[in-house]
């Protein structure tokens, strides 16, 4: 089933619990906003600033360009730092501008890294710190 309003977005899909008649007028929709970005601002309790940079492209020149916006995100064990990259998720309001839930995430350069690169030989090799490096022969 999907929803008519001129103001949702066709793409949402209603649960299917709630499609059978005789549950009443309750909707619940299962897209949730989610955002990622990087922490800016600490200084409030239980809440981060984040800022999240998307690319979008110029009214007139139709360049693409970084646009930077800040969100309030709720923080309740006040356990992020000035750089880390989080996840925002979309929640019920808590406080007049506070819709986020900041979710950890781990760095972005060692998400796939460690999976698909073998390991290099400096860290293969345990005990062969102690043995200087041959120079090569000339084979003369």
């Amino acid at each position: 089933m999907l929803l008519s309003s001129p103001l949702v977005s066709p793409a949402l899909r209603v649960s299917p619990q709630l499609q059978q008649p005789g549950n009443g007028c309750r909707l619940r929709i299962e897209a949730a906003k989610q955002l990622t970005g990087r922490v800016v601002t600490t200084k409030a309790d239980k809440t981060v600033g984040v800022e999240v940079v998307r690319l979008a492209p110029h009214p007139k020149y139709k360049r693409r360009e970084r646009i930077k916006k800040k969100y309030q995100a709720h923080d309740p064990d006040n356990q992020f730092k000035v750089g880390d990259v989080v996840e925002l998720r979309s929640s019920r309001p808590i406080s007049k501008t506070k819709h986020f839930i900041a979710v950890p995430l781990p760095p972005r350069d060692t998400r796939r890294k460690s999976q698909l690169l073998p390991p290099l030989q400096s860290q293969q090799a345990d005990g062969d710190d102690d043995q200087q490096p041959q120079p090569p022969s000339t084979g003369l």
